[in-house]
């Protein structure tokens, strides 16, 4: 039996520095999608352009950007347990 959507929520942790390019964009946004690309497209139609920032063309998530599900690293394909945190950040690089 498919749960109902209202159990399907996901908590998603957006960093700063992503929060800067898209106003209005909220810190901990609660996000209804059962895998990573569900939920990229779920915030891709409440803030458009965000999916560019996070997916490259093939589409994967680019190199720079790290997606945690319950603590564990995640590619588009990972699926989201109801209630889970999803944590985007971005990488720091530096010489």
């Amino acid at each position: 039996m498919r749960s109902s959507p209202a159990d399907e929520h996901v908590t998603v942790v957006l960093p700063s520095a992503l929060m800067r390019l898209f106003p209005g964009c909220e810190r901990e946004p609660a996000i209804c999608a059962t895998s990573v690309r569900e939920m990229v497209d779920a915030l891709d139609r409440r803030w458009p352009g965000i999916r560019d920032r996070l997916c490259d063309s093939t589409p994967r998530v680019r190199l720079h950007i790290n997606i945690f599900v319950e603590g564990e690293r995640a590619a588009l394909e990972t699926p989201l347990p109801p209630g889970a945190e999803v944590v985007i950040m971005t990488a720091i690089s530096g010489g």
